[in-house]
């Protein structure tokens, strides 16, 4: 059912009544809540939930144990996500960027298919040491938040291709990266590195490191070494 930019303002209440629907798309209407009668639509595979106006999603959600393909809950005002999100272990794409969350629940480790998670542009500082679990990631996207470490759990993100950490408050490459044998690209834009590890020239992987506007000047040798094995460096 595609809802999509029909200035609903809230969701009909047939809506609810639609048991069967795999695809629910309310993106766009200026919602401002969230019934708990979200949880009866246990058929759901993808539910967009993108550009509304919530302050706050339903524990019901982690009813939708069947949401299997993506849930969208980008560009809400959202300040925290319910632990039951957790149960929600067969999702592969979750969006929980451009809200005003300060933390993400210790249960996001558990869900444990994601391939891709985005949590841009929020207000984090630190993130769940239970991030380590989640060993199908593939893409991970943390522009614009203000954290300065990973946790050391993320060593274990071994799938890991595309890390964007552009925009935070890193002062050193995080040490964990050098265990992560697939990561291609590193994003590292405007953050307050001015040194460089040398471990960096032994990711097999990496293919493009982006350091521009940071306060830091790649020394030769390791510069050679990473662009002699075909990774371009942005500085």
């Amino acid at each position: 059912m595609n809802l999509w930019r029909r200035r609903l303002g809230e969701v009909p209440a047939t809506v609810w009544e639609r048991t069967d629907l795999t695809v629910l798309i309310l993106a766009d209407n200026g919602l401002t809540e969230l019934p708990s009668a979200i949880g009866r639509l246990q058929r759901l595979r993808t539910l967009d939930l993108g550009h509304n106006a919530l302050t706050a999603v339903p524990a019901e959600l982690g009813d939708l144990t069947g949401l299997a393909d993506f849930l969208y809950l980008h560009d809400n005002a959202l300040t925290r996500l319910p632990d039951e999100l957790g149960r929600l272990a067969a999702l592969r794409y979750l969006n929980v960027g451009d809200n005003r969350l300060t933390e993400l629940p210790d249960t996001v480790g558990d869900m444990t298919a994601l391939v891709e998670l985005r949590a841009q542009h929020n207000r984090l500082t630190a993130l769940p040491d239970t991030l380590g679990r989640l060993l199908r990631l593939r893409e991970l996207w943390l522009r614009g938040n203000a954290l300065t470490a990973l946790p050391p759990s993320a060593a274990g993100l071994t799938e890991l291709r595309e890390l964007e950490l552009r925009d935070n408050a890193f002062t050193e490459i995080p040490p964990v990266l050098a265990a992560l044998p697939r990561l291609r690209r590193l994003d590292l834009r405007s953050n307050r590195i001015t040194t460089l590890p040398d471990w960096l020239t032994e990711l097999p992987a990496l293919e493009k490191l982006d350091l521009r506007w940071n306060d830091v000047v790649p020394p030769r040798a390791l510069l050679a070494a990473l662009t002699d094995r075909g990774c371009t460096v942005l500085h």
